[in-house]
C-alpha cells in the first residue's frame, strides 16, 4: 500500500482528536500533532497549556521563525515516520500545508460539526485547563479569533468533509468510508 497523510482540519471540538484516536487504532496511523511543539514549550516554561497562551505562543513563534515554522516542523516529523498511515492533527492556516500539499497521497480531511455541539464538547472534554468552564460568550469570541477564521477558509479546500453531528459510530462509519476511498486512488 502506498503510504497515505491525512490531514485533519476543524473548529474547536469538531472531531479532530477523535478521529485521531480512531485512525489510530484502527488503521495503524501514526500522529503528529501542530500543538505538541508548543505543549512542549509551554511545559518547559512552567506555564498552563490554556488556549490563550498556545495561541500566543504560535503567534510569537510564526511572528520571529515565519509563517511556515511549525508547517516545516510537522513535514519533517512526517517525512521520518515509517508508517503506512499517517494523521496531521490540528491543521489551521494555509501555511501549515503548504509543505504537506508536496508529499505524495496527502489529502485533506475537515471535520465540520455544530456550534451549539462542539462547545458541549469542549466543556466536558476539558483537553486545556480552561475549557470546562467556558462560558458560551467566551466560546462564541473564541470562535471568531483569527485562526478559527482561517480554519472555516480552509475547510472549504478541503478534499473531503465529514459532517460530525450525531454518534460516535456514524462519525466512525464516516472516516472508514473515506478511508477506504483514499486507499483505493492513492498511488
Amino acid at each position: 500500500m502506498a503510504r497515505i497523510v491525512l490531514g485533519l482540519i476543524g473548529e474547536m471540538a469538531a472531531g479532530k482528536t477523535t478521529a485521531t484516536a480512531y485512525l489510530e487504532a484502527h488503521y495503524h496511523a501514526e500522529t503528529f500533532r501542530f500543538s505538541t511543539s508548543l505543549r512542549d514549550i509551554l511545559t518547559r516554561l512552567h506555564k498552563e497549556h490554556t488556549r490563550d497562551n498556545l495561541q500566543q505562543l504560535s503567534t510569537v513563534l510564526r511572528g520571529l521563525f515565519g509563517d511556515d515554522v511549525l508547517s516545516k516542523v510537522i513535514a519533517q516529523d512526517v517525512a521520518k515516520a515509517d508508517a503506512e498511515f499517517i494523521v496531521v492533527e490540528g491543521i489551521r492556516r494555509p501555511g501549515d500545508i503548504a509543505y504537506l500539499r508536496d508529499l505524495p497521497n496527502f489529502y485533506l480531511v475537515g471535520l465540520q460539526t455544530d456550534e451549539k455541539i462542539r462547545f458541549e464538547r469542549l466543556r466536558s472534554r476539558s483537553e486545556n485547563p480552561d475549557d470546562a468552564g467556558k462560558s458560551w460568550e467566551d466560546f462564541q469570541k473564541e470562535s471568531h479569533q483569527e485562526s478559527e477564521e482561517k480554519i472555516r477558509e480552509l475547510i472549504q479546500k478541503a478534499d473531503y468533509i465529514i459532517e460530525n453531528d450525531s454518534s460516535f459510530a456514524d462519525t466512525y462509519q464516516k472516516i472508514d468510508a473515506v478511508a477506504h476511498e483514499i486507499k483505493a486512488v492513492a498511488t
